[in-house]
């Protein structure tokens, strides 16, 4: 009978033991940090990239679980009514792309006063209703990068012009500014910009004004393009005109409209921001604010795994780094996306 008790002891301490054990590991899963990428829509490429990147973030850290989500259109009502359901469910951050950077402010300071960790990625949220503001990139950076592509694809020799958008647009403008400072670099000291020219990203004047720059400088190297179109547009030229080889091409495209040029050696290399990239380094900054590694204030240093070290500026504005170049080696990979 006293053996008996004992182990009838003996198994009821195992299974408390058990029981322990399995509520240590629920308790270790429920402290997981909820991180939700609120995208512009669901059925968009970019953004299903965007949440790959965010998965990989999540796994590299070990204690994130990455939510992705996004209104079914993309429109500031549908991602205030998530915003609305996230903050009733307590999740511990929220990187948002938004659709309205004004009118998600107030749902956003809701959010934060919840104790929610808000930041934005990609398309930015106006400043009081985010922490910090991830942009993929700067003028500066991505000037001076345009201007090392085409030097590499012509040797760092030769006349180059630079086919742009509007000749109002500003974005274009401060990049070209910054592709002139560039050139001050003796490693450019054999190139020449030799005009600036511009096809409104309209398809046909973009195409025209290529054409245009084959006949007016027919020693012209290489073109610059900082637009999706117009440098799909001079592509088409460079193929048509029999200027393959002849002359180079790079800027800032679309994988997916960009694959042929890219495969058959019109365009050797070209640049836009990598939405894995985007989504990677939205959920890493987010992880870091909310275990309080950083307070989120300008001159924090963020460890972001791949990406290196992010750091946030004055306004909680913050540059995720130079556009990702796209090639032969991996154009194929990036074209069913985006």
């Amino acid at each position: 009978m006293r053996n008996k008790s004992i182990l009838i002891v003996l198994i009821l301490a195992l299974m408390t033991t058990m029981a322990f054990a399995a509520g240590q590991k629920e308790a270790a899963t429920s402290q997981d940090l909820k991180i939700v990428l609120l995208v512009k829509s669901l059925g968009n490429g970019f953004f299903e990239a965007v949440a790959d990147g965010g998965v990989e973030a999540a796994k590299e850290l070990g204690n994130v679980e990455s939510i992705y989500m996004g209104p079914s259109s993309a429109t500031a009502e549908g991602q205030i009514e998530i915003i609305e359901t996230l903050i009733a469910q307590k999740v511990d951050g929220i990187a948002i792309s938004a659709n309205d950077p004004d009118a998600l402010v107030p749902v956003c300071k809701k959010a934060m006063k919840a104790g929610i960790r808000v930041i934005s990625f990609d398309s930015n949220v106006s400043a009081g209703g985010r922490e910090v503001a991830l942009a993929p990139s700067d003028s500066k950076l991505i000037g001076t990068q345009q201007v090392r592509l085409i030097g590499e694809l012509i040797d760092f020799k030769g006349q180059i012009a630079v086919l742009s958008a509007t000749a109002q647009a500003t974005n274009q403008n401060e990049w070209i500014g910054f592709m002139y400072e560039a050139m001050k670099d003796p490693a450019y000291k054999d190139m020449e910009i030799v005009e600036v020219v511009y096809g409104d990203d309209a398809a046909d004047k973009s195409y025209r004004e290529a054409v245009g720059l084959f006949e007016k400088y027919p020693d012209l190297k290489g073109i610059i393009s900082p637009t999706t179109v117009g440098i799909l547009s001079a592509s088409k030229a460079i193929e048509d005109e029999g200027k393959k080889g002849k002359v180079q091409i790079t800027g800032l495209g679309l994988p997916s409209e960009m694959q042929h040029y890219i495969e058959n050696g019109t365009c050797g290399q070209m640049a836009l921001w990598n939405p894995v990239d985007l989504g990677y380094s939205a959920t890493y900054i987010l992880a870091r604010l909310i275990s309080g590694d950083v307070a989120g204030k300008a001159g924090d240093k963020i460890d972001a795994g791949k990406m290196g070290t992010i750091v946030i500026g004055e306004g909680g504005n913050s540059i995720m780094g130079e556009p990702f170049v796209f090639n032969k080696d991996n154009i194929a990979d990036f074209a069913s996306i985006f």
